[in-house]
C-alpha cells in the first residue's frame, strides 16, 4: 500500500512518516497541498492522511475540506484519512459528507491512526469496486439500448466487425467463423 502525507508541519510529517513506514510499501510526505494534483494522478496512492489547516491564521478546517473536494473529483480517487489539531464534529461531519474516509485529531493514538488508515483503503477500494460495477452495467444497458435501436442489416454488419476484430483482421478466419466464403464476406463489407 502507498500513503501520501500532506502536513505543514516538517516534525509531524518526519513523525508520521518513521511511525508508518513499517505499515506501509511507500510513504511520501509534502509540506504544500499545491502539489496534490500532480502527486495522486495514476492512481499513485492508495491513502492521503490530509491536514485540515495550513495557514496558521485560519483555523478552520476549511483548505483542508478545499483539497478533500479536489481529491474526491478525481476519477478513482485514493482515500482520504483527515487530521487536524482544531477539529470538532461538525467539522468532522461536513468531510465525511464531501468524501473522506476518517478523520482524527491531533495528537493521535498510533494504534488507532494505523487502524484508521487500513479500513480507510479497504473502504475506498471496496467503493471503487462497487462503483466500476455500477459502470459496467451502465455501458452494457446502453450496448443493449443502441443494439435494440438497430436495423437488420447494421446488427448483422456489427456482428461482422466484431468477428473480424476477434480474428486480428484476417478476413479468411472471420470468413470460416461467420460460417460463410471470402468473397461473399468482402461482398457484405463492401456494401457497407
Amino acid at each position: 500500500m502507498k500513503l501520501l502525507i500532506i502536513d505543514d508541519n516538517s516534525a509531524v510529517r518526519t513523525t508520521l512518516k518513521l511511525l508508518l513506514s513499517s505499515e506501509f510499501d511507500k510513504v511520501v510526505t509534502v509540506g504544500d497541498p499545491r502539489l496534490i494534483p500532480a502527486l495522486i494522478k495514476d492512481d499513485a496512492f492508495d491513502v492521503v492522511l490530509l491536514d485540515m489547516n495550513f495557514d496558521s491564521t485560519k483555523l478552520d478546517g476549511r483548505e483542508g475540506l478545499f483539497w478533500l473536494e479536489r481529491i474526491k473529483s478525481i476519477p478513482d480517487a485514493p482515500a482520504v484519512v483527515l487530521i487536524t489539531a482544531f477539529g470538532d464534529v461538525p467539522l468532522a461531519v461536513e468531510a465525511m459528507k464531501i468524501g473522506a474516509e476518517d478523520f482524527i485529531t491531533k495528537p493521535w493514538d498510533n494504534d488507532e491512526l494505523i487502524e484508521k488508515l487500513r479500513c480507510a483503503v479497504k473502504k475506498n477500494s471496496s467503493d471503487r469496486s462497487r462503483n466500476e460495477s455500477v459502470r459496467n452495467a451502465i455501458e452494457i444497458e446502453k450496448r443493449e439500448m443502441l443494439q435494440n435501436n438497430m436495423t437488420l442489416d447494421e446488427l448483422k454488419m456489427t456482428h461482422i466487425r466484431k468477428v473480424i476484430d476477434q480474428c486480428g483482421g484476417n478476413i479468411s478466419a472471420a470468413a470460416e467463423k461467420l460460417d460463410i466464403n471470402r468473397q461473399t464476406l468482402y461482398n457484405l463489407l463492401k456494401r457497407k
